[in-house]
């Protein structure tokens, strides 16, 4: 590390109950110095091509504290912000409620038969798959920060209605392309969504999963 970064580290000197609580965490101080020195931004590309930096690095990110892209994350961001506490309180556990994977699960169609406008199309898969996977997967998308559970959902309900208006106008069945739950979340194919909904600021989806001011 260059003199000067070391000018900008933290002091990370912690009072006797910050450091209890963060054992019990189990996290560790190196751990606590590696994420601290991101936060200050440093350039850390140098220190990372020593092996046991490097493995403090991957520890991080194997525990939710930062992204692979070395983003710090939600859970990152909430041990930090503890650090800064003067006052003697428990760190705060991640703890997502338990009705967010059962929100996605419902939002998320179940097989691609389906009828529309009334017409009905056929389809031969099941789409939901591996709900405790998901669980796992769309906290740790959630604890990146980039996006929320109603950002997730929108998109996905955006996605399902712009299937079904293409399998309505074209006569074939375009929902059977849609991935099943557990691989459309590890590749992230509601991104696109996001950013076709934020782009356009009149699309408005509603609990009838009915579309204004869009053309499909």
């Amino acid at each position: 590390m260059k003199e000067k970064d070391t000018e900008n580290l933290i002091n990370l000197t912690l009072p006797v109950f910050n450091y209890t609580e963060i054992l019990k965490r189990g996290f560790s101080l190196d751990q606590i110095a590696f994420i601290k020195t991101l936060d200050c931004n440093v350039d850390i590309d140098d220190l990372c091509k020593d092996a046991r930096i490097s493995n403090i690095k991957n520890t991080c990110i194997r525990k939710g504290l930062l992204t692979e892209d070395l983003k710090i994350t939600v859970e990152g961001k909430s041990l930090i912000d503890y650090l800064n506490k003067t006052q003697s309180i428990k760190l705060p556990k991640k703890k997502l409620s338990s009705t967010v994977i059962d929100t996605f699960w419902k939002a998320f169609p179940s097989t691609d038969t389906f009828e529309y406008k009334g017409k009905k199309f056929q389809g031969s898969r099941a789409l939901k798959t591996s709900k405790e996977d998901c669980k796992v997967k769309l906290e740790a998308i959630l604890n990146e920060g980039d996006h929320t559970l109603e950002d997730i959902i929108k998109a996905i309900e955006y996605d399902v209605l712009m299937k079904k208006e293409q399998s309505y106008k074209t006569g074939q069945n375009k929902l059977t392309y849609i991935q099943n739950s557990l691989t459309y979340l590890r590749q992230r194919s509601f991104e696109p969504f996001i950013e076709l909904i934020k782009e356009d600021k009149h699309i408005k989806i509603t609990q009838n999963t009915e579309f204004d001011g869009i053309n499909l």
